[in-house]
This record gives structure tokens, sequence and C-alpha cells, in this order.
């Protein structure tokens, strides 16, 4: 790979051990993706909870704190996995705690500022238009390469981490033009309502196309998406299909027309109303008892809190009911009256934290908890695979169903 004079000092180590490490291992990524050289980024965003970096991966982070280590770009951190400020251990251990404790000090350490969201797209520094970023997180990325029309790959923990140090990452992927272009083109005949139909098209793009490398476009849309709806689709179309990157044409910013990416030229893909009933009709059914009820993955942005609060006026539930929220948004949702109104009816908000991300098998196992309900396709997809029977539905009927018991 191609170095520069700054690079080659890194590699040498006369940046100290920390920055040999990383760009190291940045060229090592580099290789097997066969980029020619290392581009520079402007910020870094990794995932560091406890449930992911273990016991192993904290004294990683310790050792490169011990050795003096610095970010040497803006390098922010996914949700943590235990809320340690509004502490609630929902079957989760001391142990867990701890480790989450050692995680913070050593990236507080190195100057990683422990932001612990997965909407820093809508909280903290939106990236512009051809931005380099090195973002770990997959519903960050997709919605920063689509629609901020900002330049990442899906980052690992390691790799991530590497990028906050150097300032660089290896020049492949979706860093690259010819790699941005559309290779699916999709058209669809219903247009979305709200949230969980913005995920559900998500959803259903996603398993479609079923590849990180592939790109759709997406045509057709009477309506544009709000930055809420925006998320729900792209943490859909990640999480179903490992799509890093989508347009929607006439919408997003690469995608003004069709042909900006080469969209004219596909055969059109039809996304009718039968294949989101499908994918609808995989998770639950009315008439079920939901054991827990969440929002959560992405993260509620202040509008969304707003929503759900107005939902839980004057309700009492019967079904425990959890809202995880962004450290930037909770200040704003307790003085705006939110989160009062959400813990008066039974539930409670989380901060910083991501429901699946923090501990859920355990969680589930601890409270008997089985059957979840969540307006979002992202976290129902995911929950599958950790011992509970998901199921997806509106928000305002998720938090009608907390109340009455049942799903309706």
């Amino acid at each position: 790979m191609k170095l520069n004079d700054e690079e080659k000092a890194m590699l040498a180590g006369e940046m100290g051990p920390a920055k040999q490490w990383a760009i190291d291992h940045q060229m090592k990524v580099g290789r097997v993706f066969d980029a020619e050289d290392l581009v520079p980024v402007s910020q870094a965003h990794m995932m560091c909870d406890p449930e992911a970096a273990g016991e192993a991966g904290a004294a990683f982070l310790e050792g490169l704190a011990d050795k003096g280590a610095r970010v040497a770009v803006p390098t922010i951190t996914d949700p943590r996995g235990v809320d340690l400020t509004h502490y609630m251990p929902l079957g989760q251990t001391e142990e867990m705690a701890a480790l989450q404790r050692r995680l913070i000090d050593a990236n507080t350490r190195m100057g990683i500022l422990s932001t612990d969201t997965c909407i820093n797209y809508q909280t903290i520094m939106p990236p512009v238009r051809g931005e380099h970023v090195a973002y770990g997180d997959t519903g960050v990325v997709i919605y920063s390469n689509s629609a901020c029309g900002a330049r990442s790959n899906f980052e690992g923990g390691p790799s991530a981490l590497a990028a906050g140090l150097t300032g660089r990452t290896p020049r492949y992927g979706f860093h690259l033009d010819a790699n941005r272009r559309a290779t699916r083109r999709f058209r669809v005949s219903e247009q979305p309502k709200g949230l969980t139909d913005w995920g559900l098209l998500g959803a259903v793009a996603g398993k479609t196309a079923g590849s990180y490398w592939a790109v759709p476009v997406i045509e057709g849309l009477e309506v544009t998406p709000t930055s809420d709806e925006m998320k729900h689709l792209g943490a859909a179309m990640a999480s179903y299909g490992s799509t890093a990157l989508f347009h929607l044409a006439g919408i997003t910013p690469e995608a003004q027309k069709l042909a900006d990416v080469g969209g004219e030229a596909l055969p059109v893909e039809h996304l009718d109303q039968d294949m989101m009933n499908a994918m609808r009709s995989r998770f639950g059914a009315r008439g079920d008892k939901p054991d827990v009820v969440v929002f959560a993955a992405p993260q509620l942005s202040i509008v969304e809190m707003s929503q759900v609060a107005a939902l839980c006026e004057g309700r009492r539930f019967k079904v425990p009911l959890f809202a995880c929220t962004a450290p930037q948004v909770y200040p704003d949702a307790v003085r705006m009256g939110f989160v009062e109104k959400i813990e008066a009816a039974g539930g409670k908000v989380l901060v910083g934290t991501c429901f699946y991300q923090q501990f859920a098998r355990e969680i589930g196992e601890a409270n008997g908890w089985t059957r979840l309900l969540s307006n979002s396709a992202k976290i129902v997809n995911i929950l599958g695979g950790y011992g509970y029977q998901p199921a997806l539905a509106s928000m305002e009927d998720c938090v009608a169903s907390a109340e009455a018991g049942e799903i309706l």
C-alpha cells in the first residue's frame, strides 16, 4: 500500500506503539480489500459495549491507554451495555457494570468521547456529503452514506479504534465512487405510513438485495421520509441485507435523478404490499401476550420521545415498557416532561443504551421475558437470535398493547 511520510512515521513507531499498532492494523485490513492507500477521515464511531468487547477487549483498551494512546480525530461511542447514570440492573450483574466502567475509563484516557449513541447523525455532528468517516454501527453507516452522502464502510471495533488513533482508514468499498453506483432498482407501489412501515420497506429491500456490496435505488416514493423514518428504513435494510448504502430517487443527495447513480440501466424489481405483509407476518400475532415492550434500535430522537410520551399519557401499563434514548436527547426529554409521562404510565427510559446491546439474552432469562413487542423492524430481526419470540407493531399499537396486556 502507498503510504505518505506521516503514515510511514506511524508504521516505524515514531509516533508511539499505539499508532504503530493502529496503522499496521489498517494496512492489513486494506490489503484484504485491495486498497491502494489510506484515506484521511474526519471522525470515527466505535462500538464498545461490554457484551461485544468482553474482558479481553477491556484489557486491550487499557493496555493502549497505559501506553499513552490518544485519538487523532474526534472519536465517539455507540450505545453502552449498562445504563450507569440512571442505573437499573434489569437482571444485569455488577460484573457487567464493572466491565462497562473499565471500558469507559480506558476510552476516556485515550480522548474518546463517551457519547453512547447510535443516532449521532441526529444528535452530535452529522457528516456532510463527500466527508470520509470511519463508523462502526451499521445503522449509523447506512444513514450517513445514504441520507447524508458521507462515505464509510462498516468498521469493526478494532478498525474504528485504529481509524480514531491514526485519522486514516483503507480506501476501499464505499469510499470509492465506483462502488456507490446502484446495482439493484426497486420500485414501490404502496407508500409507507409511519416508522414501522418504513422499517418494513427497509427489511424487504435489504432481504431482496441480500449483499453488503449491493446498492439499491428505490423509486416510486411520493413522500419524502422524515429523519426518523429514514433511520428506520436504513437500520432495517442494514439488518436484513447487510446493506451499507441505498439511494432514493429524487430524494437522497447522490440520486437527485435516477441517472445520477446509473439506475436507469437496471431492470425494475417491484416491492409490493404482499411482500410487506409477508415480512410483517413473520413476527407475532394479535392476541399474543407480550412480556415486554421495547422502543429501541435505533435510539429514540426527541421527536420520537414526544410521540411515545403523548401516547403514554393517562395510561397504566400491565406489561413493562422501555424506551432507549441518547444521552444528548435525555435532558431535553426531561425538561419537556416526556420522561415523566412515560414513567408515570409505568414505563422506563434507559439512557445511552440500546436493548439488544445490553445483554438482552441475560435480561430475558432473568426476568422470564420471551415475547417482545416493538415498532422497530431491526430489533425484532435481531432478537429472534437472542431467545425471544418478537412481534412487530406500530408505535401506537405497542403502547396500547402494553396497557391491554395483549397485542392489539
